[in-house]
């Protein structure tokens, strides 16, 4: 079996090692225009000598009124591209493969972003809600074909969907957000339409090497509807998952007992023995040891660790010359990191 530091071929690119490095949001770097600012690429440029394969980053906007705060950054405009070309760029410098996920935030829409928070369907728990109108779909789904195509142009070797953690995409595919009677409701198909035509259109325009990846929602709303809905988009296109939460705290899938993961890994592991393109594990697993154990028994193709490299950005370098790796604390109430990662007690940071 492939260990931690085996190369993988993905699309014709050769990856490094298995470690990625999630996408994290950081928080205010960026102002309400969603241009890159030195922060962010200074952070990238950090994080991608530290040794991962694959550099994801942050969550980035397809449309100004779908961010999920007025500080992430954009891919909404022309005037996004240099910016973003730095940090391809740095990160590519490092000899790591460059993604950059691709967001709506649809119900999640915070008030200081959009007096409206639009998705599939109203949700009666946010007196904001409004039903996306079909037209309003074939605008967001060309949205996120141009920000794909923007990606490239900065230099990105690939766009990973944000489906996951209750987002537009997760919302659509979820019985649990979306209501609709419409040829965007119902069966597998249509709650899975707004994402297929957008997979169809970015490999229409990005082509046939560009990589399309997706942050999948597990438990959408139950896990049986994750691993359906993970066949039907690779069946769309999609070249590698990565398995995350629905964005809802029913249905959880119970690990079988010895597993010593979480359900979020867990399903990750499931959903790849129902695939056949890569499959990247992630939430908790926190220590080399256990990101080892995961590649080489076959459970996963890739690991993310993103508190492990937030708190010792040369995780990966220090893992594999047998260095000291410097440990997240798990501060509590909260991450300190994502409040400001000046404040974080565990690494040395100069951003």
């Amino acid at each position: 079996m492939p260990g931690l530091f085996s190369t993988y071929d993905l699309k014709g690119f050769r990856v490094k090692n298995r470690i990625v490095f999630p996408p994290v949001v950081c928080f205010n770097y960026a102002g309400s225009d969603g241009l890159v600012t030195e922060r962010n690429v200074d952070h990238y440029s950090r994080v991608a000598a530290g040794g991962p394969g694959i550099v994801i980053t942050e969550a980035t906007a397809v449309v100004k009124d779908g961010r999920l705060a007025p500080f992430q950054l954009g891919i909404w405009s022309d005037e996004h591209i240099p910016g973003m070309g730095r940090i391809a760029s740095a990160v590519k410098a490092q000899g790591a493969l460059s993604l950059l996920q691709i967001h709506h935030a649809g119900l999640l829409t915070p008030e200081s972003v959009s007096p409206d928070a639009r998705g599939p369907s109203v949700d009666e728990k946010n007196a904001r809600s409004v039903e996306l109108t079909r037209e309003e779909i074939n605008e967001i789904r060309k949205a996120f074909i141009a920000a794909a195509e923007r990606a490239q142009k900065a230099g990105f070797q690939g766009v990973e969907l944000h489906g996951a953690h209750g987002y537009l995409l997760n919302q659509f595919a979820s019985s649990f957000f979306n209501k609709r009677a419409d040829e965007y409701g119902g069966n597998p198909e249509n709650i899975l339409r707004l994402a297929s035509g957008i997979i169809g259109g970015i490999r229409e325009t990005c082509g046939q090497g560009f990589i399309i990846g997706y942050r999948l929602g597990a438990n959408s709303p139950t896990l049986d509807d994750g691993i359906a809905i993970a066949g039907h988009l690779e069946t769309a296109g999609v070249d590698i998952f990565h398995v995350s939460h629905g964005g809802n705290l029913l249905n959880l899938p119970r690990p079988p007992i010895g597993f010593d993961y979480n359900w979020i890994v867990y399903s990750g592991t499931l959903i790849k023995q129902h695939v056949s393109i890569p499959v990247i594990a992630v939430n908790e697993i926190r220590t080399p040891e256990r990101a080892s154990f995961l590649v080489e028994n076959g459970l996963a193709d890739f690991v993310a660790l993103g508190r492990p490299q937030l708190a010792d950005p040369e995780w990966a370098n220090h893992v594999r010359d047998g260095g000291r790796v410097n440990p997240c604390l798990s501060c509590k109430p909260k991450c300190r990191w994502y409040e400001d990662s000046r404040l974080c007690p565990a690494g040395k940071r100069d951003a």
